[in-house]
């Protein structure tokens, strides 16, 4: 079963809006042939595969390694404009940088696991500063379905619920933008889509186009943009297309993306990796919530989907029918059974593969982690939701695409105690992946905006 198919969800906005009814929702991803060249000869005779870049492997990859080493460069010195003029505001966010650099060592906290996070202090600290400090203020200009009307049911929906949430937020949010701190682009990357994307065009042109307009538009009616380049404002966006869109125009803003993939563009430090999160439930978006123990998950290894990209064929090529430890499957049939049946193979199993599929993305990675499975990313140039202040390392494995082949040895190579330690990262990490009707400390909606927040306090760059 793969969440990326075509569907039917709700418009859901505020309890104050009506909702608008259904809309038959297009494809998550561009038309062609999932099929890599080495893996199918019809596709690698097709001209239209050859230039997809979704069906191809990257030029280049960048490996978590590597992340860690650009992201300790970007924190040591700002890339962000100067202001064209100072404001007391600036000052207010450096100084909040010192206060979290020179962070009270925290030797236990009830409500934060230490192992989950890069600096537990750190992050403490900046989040104490964040409900204390923080003001943002929203955009009115847009006009609906594009802007201000959230979805908040199926793949893109953690745009659609960071935007319900923060229009909805008294505590952050202010009207007067001169008190602002961070300024919020409130526009849908899917409804862009569903409202402007001719089907079968294979043009998104008018789609960037469209949000070039928005920004000259404030920036004509605003001061604040033209001040920092864009640097103060930030945009939540999880359909695959949003890095295109926002290229150029928005270069300069704190892009929350679920495409997060350094090859496109998303810049470590700067931008936010926005966790991608499919909502089967808008009144419980916890429903099922939860997994087996671990002495009682007796699959190894678990996947199933359809066959998006080129990299879930070469998982399939090695491992689908050939070892009973590793329950590695194609599409799964359509129905209430087979839903049922895919979420109790990830209750039950030890570790969920989760590889791309037509970008970096997959909604596998919380998928597992709502169900309290180990996840195993096999995405090269995937940066992991909130990578500036989570260790991935403590609830997660994270495999270069090379390593297919030997998967099963990899995952038969970790020790049970490591695995036990794992998976108790995984239980503990998960309130931090979590969406609420009414937010709650520490989950997915303000980790999302203390991210915008603590990379906009370690990038800011203050005339004097």
């Amino acid at each position: 079963m793969d969440s990326r198919k075509v569907e039917r969800v709700g418009l859901h906005s505020s309890d104050s809006t009506p909702s608008s009814g259904n809309l038959t929702l297009l494809e998550k991803s561009p038309p062609g042939n999932d099929f890599f060249a080495s893996d199918n000869s019809t596709a690698a005779n097709s001209p239209r595969t050859k230039q997809m870049r979704c069906n191809m492997p990257p030029k280049s990859r960048t490996l978590i390694q590597e992340m860690n080493r650009i992201l300790i460069r970007r924190r040591a010195k700002s890339r962000a404009m100067k202001p064209r003029w100072s404001s007391k505001l600036d000052l207010e966010v450096l100084a909040a940088r010192f206060k979290i650099e020179h962070a009270p060592i925290v030797m236990q906290d009830k409500e934060l696991y230490a192992p989950l996070f890069r600096n537990v202090s750190m992050f403490k600290r900046s989040y104490e500063l964040m409900e204390r400090t923080l003001k943002v203020y929203i955009y009115k200009d847009g006009n609906k379905p594009i802007f201000h009307q959230p979805i908040l049911k199926g793949l893109y929906a953690s745009e659609g619920w960071f935007m319900k949430l923060m229009e909805e937020n008294k505590q952050f949010v202010v009207k007067d933008p001169a008190k602002a701190h961070l300024f919020y682009m409130p526009f849908s990357a899917r409804m862009l889509e569903f409202s402007l994307y001719v089907r079968n065009s294979h043009n998104r042109t008018n789609l960037r186009s469209f949000l070039k307009d928005y920004t000259d538009s404030i920036s004509a009616k605003y001061p604040y943009f033209n001040r920092t380049g864009g640097a103060d404002h930030f945009l939540v966006a999880c359909h695959d297309w949003a890095p295109y869109e926002t290229r150029h125009h928005m270069e300069y803003c704190i892009k929350a993306l679920c495409n997060s993939d350094v090859t496109q563009g998303f810049k470590i430090g700067r931008d936010v990796a926005l966790p991608e999160t499919y909502i089967r439930s808008v009144k419980n978006p916890q429903r099922d919530l939860g997994g087996k123990p671990p002495h009682q998950r007796h699959i190894l290894a678990f996947y199933a989907g359809n066959m998006h990209g080129y990299l879930r064929q070469i998982l399939l090529k090695h491992w689908k029918d050939k070892d009973p430890d590793m329950k590695i499957f194609g599409p799964m049939p359509h129905g209430v059974a087979s839903k049922m049946s895919y979420m109790q193979h990830m209750k039950s199993s030890k570790y969920c593969i989760c590889p791309k599929g037509y970008e970096v993305n997959s909604p596998r990675v919380v998928e597992a982690i709502f169900y309290e499975c180990v996840p195993v990313i096999i995405s090269d140039n995937f940066v992991p939701p909130f990578f500036e202040v989570l260790d991935w390392d403590a609830f997660s494995l994270i495999l270069a695409e090379k390593d297919i082949p030997n998967l099963k040895n990899i995952l038969v190579s970790v020790p049970e105690e490591k695995y036990v330690k794992l998976q108790h990262g995984v239980r503990r990490v998960q309130k931090h992946f979590l969406w609420h009707t009414k937010p709650l400390k520490y989950d997915l909606f303000h980790m999302t905006l203390h991210s915008i927040w603590y990379n906009r306090v370690f990038q800011i760059n203050v005339r004097r």
